[in-house]
């Protein structure tokens, strides 16, 4: 038993060892605007924009095409978000609310058309290995973005699902720290859940 911990041990420092500079960087970024964010820092939105860019050349590089275009659309609402907190301004409270059995169907039948539309894509025109598998994730995560601006609670499980999905493609492509970090981030998209969940019941009440 000791042995096999040992030989695991040894081969995840082999993989770290060979992770880029730029995956350091996108990684490293990451967790810490997640602690600023949980902090309310505005300093989590530069901080972001890094890691967001950072990922960016890491997706072109590791030829994941959707995961490179959905950095651009975070990209835009980290500057959004930056600009908005500096600002200070305030808008009247939104509640939050649940998805309908109508809204689950389209959000489903949405990821699934995307998916094959860029899944489709990748494969006839770019050199991407995980065309389908990287247009799945990037379809999960875009519904789930989707779903949070729109306050609605259910927005935070489509993020589990979505993190754990990233989790295996990032080993495949081996994306070492990254799948690290995606890894925290489905604990903490479901304490999001839980805490939304907790606030939509205390509205209702």
């Amino acid at each position: 038993m000791l042995s096999t911990a040992d030989s695991f041990m040894e081969f995840l420092a082999e993989q770290f060892t060979h992770t880029s500079l730029l995956e350091w960087l996108a990684v490293s970024t990451g967790f810490i605007c997640i602690y600023l964010a949980a902090k309310e820092s505005v300093w989590n939105w530069p901080i972001s924009i890094i890691s967001v860019v950072a990922y960016g050349f890491l997706f072109f590089k590791e030829a994941m095409y959707g995961d490179m275009t959905l950095q651009i659309y975070f990209l835009f609402t980290g500057f959004y978000g930056w600009y908005f907190w500096l600002s200070k301004r305030t808008e009247r409270n939104k509640p939050i609310t649940l998805l309908t059995v109508k809204g689950w169907l389209i959000s489903i039948a949405s990821i699934a058309v995307l998916s094959l539309c860029l899944g489709w894509f990748m494969a006839k025109y770019t050199n991407s290995i995980v065309p389908y598998a990287d247009g799945f994730c990037t379809s999960v995560s875009f519904i789930a973005q989707l779903l949070l601006t729109r306050k609605i609670l259910q927005n935070w499980l489509l993020w589990v699902f979505a993190d754990i999905c990233y989790v295996p493609l990032f080993i495949y492509k081996h994306l070492n720290l990254s799948a690290v970090l995606y890894f925290v981030l489905i604990a903490i998209a479901y304490k999001g859940y839980l805490d939304w969940r907790k606030t939509y019941r205390e509205q209702v009440n």
